[in-house]
């Protein structure tokens, strides 16, 4: 099953290879595609971390931890000070 980073894994290189080769094509010199090509390869690779970053899930046993904690203390009543 492919899922988001796969693609992202696939498309760094497509992006340096395929757009320096079309650049050059196009009529840019090498030194002008390849930092373009870079470039878009960075922002790949950002969205990948900061757009859409990677987290962890919880497990199940975690989860019900979490949610058993939370419903015996509500900090949103006062303590009784005597």
């Amino acid at each position: 099953m492919t899922g988001y980073y796969d693609y992202v894994l696939g498309l760094i290189p497509m992006a340096l290879l395929g757009l320096t080769g079309t650049l050059t094509v196009a009529g840019f010199g090498l030194t002008q595609a390849v930092p373009i090509a870079a470039g878009t390869a960075a922002c790949i690779v950002g969205h990948a971390l900061f757009i859409n970053g990677p987290v962890s899930t919880p497990t199940g046993s975690s989860l019900e931890a979490d949610t058993s904690a939370n419903a015996h203390s509500n900090p949103a009543t006062p303590v009784d000070a005597d």
